[in-house]
């Protein structure tokens, strides 16, 4: 089905949970294609303005993770965790034929493309890392877990706008027709009405309450960097990916492309003209 510029798909997971993705771009030809990774509560929307620029030359395929945007939420809790979403990547990936991609990861979402790196290595050729990496500041993940797990309606997307301006006070949106875009992609309409977030506020359970202590991810960014081209976008102002992790991140990792953007915290746009700039330059060469 084509939808406002894009495709859209919806592919059974290993599970037969239903996994819902947005295809823009060419289907054959062009250049390496772009697979777009979200953030933990985030959703193939996000990512529309990036997609629909960088379509002209490839494809560009979105999707939205289990419990998430317009796929389906799952049933058990425990099933949101890293080894899930990457095999339910892998089954995307398989389904649309993308046997070679650029992973373009935004926080939880740069996490998984450091783990299908390691996981299929050749299907990988080079990664970006939007505000995200090997040490997650405990800061920033507390404040996030603390919004996430709770379901906070509104009654329309004016109010859904004014709300998350008040409550994300590092999401540097300059604009009403940018932070209503925004809410839309934060919020869903729900059978009461109102607007709910557009994710299963369950998700934040696994993470809450791990079953084991979270491994050492410094391994796999060195191994994923040094395997292929790497680029790391940090927000100025994130108390998610530090200024000494990035800085040690540099050191690890000979090569290395970074950009800080100036004003942001967690996580840089990708309209940002800064950004623009860097992923093209970075994207030319793959």
């Amino acid at each position: 089905m084509t939808r406002g510029g894009f495709r859209e798909h919806r592919i059974s997971a290993q599970d037969g949970l239903r996994l819902y993705v947005r295809d823009y771009g060419p289907r054959r030809g062009g250049a390496t294609p772009v697979l777009c990774l979200a953030g933990l509560t985030r959703n193939s929307a996000d990512f529309a303005l990036a997609a629909e620029r960088l379509a002209g030359s490839r494809r560009v395929v979105c999707p939205d993770y289990r419990g998430r945007g317009r796929s389906e939420w799952d049933r058990d809790w425990r099933n949101y965790e890293a080894q899930v979403y990457l095999s339910d990547i892998g089954h995307v990936m398989a389904a649309l034929g993308l046997e070679r991609v650029v992973v373009l990861g935004v926080s939880m979402g740069g996490l998984l493309a450091l783990g299908l790196t390691a996981l299929k290595p050749l299907s990988v050729a080079g990664i970006v890392l939007n505000d995200i990496g090997p040490d997650v500041a405990s800061e920033g993940l507390g404040r996030i877990l603390a919004f996430i797990g709770t379901d906070r309606p509104q009654p329309d997307y004016v109010a859904a706008a004014r709300f998350l301006r008040e409550a994300l006070p590092t999401v540097r949106i300059k604009s009403e027709a940018g932070w209503e875009r925004f809410a839309r992609a934060t919020y869903a309409e729900g059978g009461d009405g109102l607007l709910h977030f557009a994710w299963d506020v369950d998700l934040a359970k696994p993470l809450a309450q791990p079953r084991e202590p979270m491994r050492d991810l410094w391994p796999l960014f060195r191994a994923a960097a040094a395997r292929v081209p790497t680029l790391v976008l940090r927000g100025a102002l994130s108390d998610v990916l530090t200024a000494d992790c990035l800085s040690r991140m540099i050191a690890a990792a000979p090569g290395l492309r970074h950009l800080t953007v100036e004003e942001w915290g967690h996580c840089p746009p990708l309209d940002e003209p800064p950004v623009d700039a860097a992923l093209d330059a970075f994207l030319a060469g793959l």
